[in-house]
């Protein structure tokens, strides 16, 4: 018998929406909620990134910007159940390609798409700690961690790290070790899915299609940990904000309370920014200067990201 190999691309476009960070959702035929995807044709389509943007284009009506590759997924029966390509024979193997996108404008698609801007945190609930740590980690989840991994020493390190129990740092980055650590749990709702089994009563945030969510998972990673040594943060942002807004948003990404005046002691010695001279009054408050990228200036250079001082528990 020969195996089919097929390509696809997925992309994971991401938003900032006053500090709330979005990513784009696509509506499958079968219901399912998913990431923008689709085949890539070798015989029509010339490049993997033109491919993807017309993909885009078609199923939410929005012109990628800032794009980059992201992983390559290849597990075999990734795909499993209803393959992420509908076109696939049953013994094809699918492979997908995705990719990272920023957009500093969340607008609306309208009609007829069916795609829409979702709240991150909806997929992750347990990655924002901006208000503090959230109490379901230690209320909800912790006890049916400590269960799965009850008289297995090195599941309980794995979940005492990635979710820092026992007083264990939070690492911010870990965002797929946490998804594939609770995916092995039977936590989440793909597991039972892909098993072919009944829901459990209890599963955590909500799912995607195939390993869509997986996908979102690698993509949350790669941007908080990008952001702190290269400067894709700007691509989120108007060419003008304030130092309020930049940082709101870097929390929203990194799911974390920064620090404010080493952030921006921290920031003043990158040089990425300069202010213009204009005031910000939209907000109804104190007007704040607005800032603008120095993308000439950085063009030149090895450019730094942002340091993220957390801010200490009171």
């Amino acid at each position: 018998m020969t195996l089919s190999v097929l390509i696809g691309l997925s992309a994971v476009m991401v938003a900032v929406d006053d500090g709330a960070p979005l990513v784009l959702i696509t509506r499958r035929d079968t219901g399912e909620d998913a990431l923008p995807f689709g085949p890539f044709d070798p015989e029509h389509h010339v490049t993997f990134d033109l491919s993807l943007r017309g993909w885009v284009r078609e199923q939410t009506g929005f012109e990628l910007g800032y794009v980059e590759q992201l992983y390559t997924f290849g597990d075999k029966n990734r795909d499993t159940p209803d393959a992420t390509l509908a076109s696939a024979p049953p013994s094809a193997r699918v492979i997908s390609v995705g990719y990272l996108a920023l957009t500093p404008d969340a607008a609306p698609t309208g009609a007829p798409f069916e795609a829409r801007w979702q709240g991150w945190y909806g997929y992750f609930p347990w990655e924002d700690h901006r208000n503090g740590r959230p109490a379901m980690i230690d209320a909800e989840l912790a006890p049916h961690l400590y269960t799965w991994a009850a008289g297995d020493p090195q599941r309980l390190e794995r979940a005492r790290i990635a979710f820092g129990l026992d007083a264990a740092r939070w690492d911010e980055e870990g965002v797929l070790e946490r998804y594939q650590l609770l995916y092995e749990a039977g936590l989440v709702a793909e597991c039972a899915r892909d098993a072919g089994l009944p829901q459990p009563a209890v599963t955590f945030g909500a799912p995607l299609a195939s390993d869509h969510r997986r996908i979102l998972a690698t993509a949350l990673s790669r941007l908080r940990g990008k952001l702190k040594y290269r400067p894709v943060i700007f691509e989120l942002l108007p060419e003008r904000f304030t130092l309020s807004a930049l940082q709101r948003t870097v929390e929203g990404i990194l799911g974390l309370s920064l620090h404010t005046q080493n952030f921006r002691r921290a920031l003043d010695k990158t040089g990425l920014v300069a202010g213009t001279g204009r005031l910000e009054t939209a907000t109804g408050g104190r007007p704040a200067e607005l800032y603008e990228f120095r993308r000439d200036y950085v063009r030149g250079i090895a450019a730094p990201g942002l340091a993220t001082p957390r801010r200490t528990p009171d």
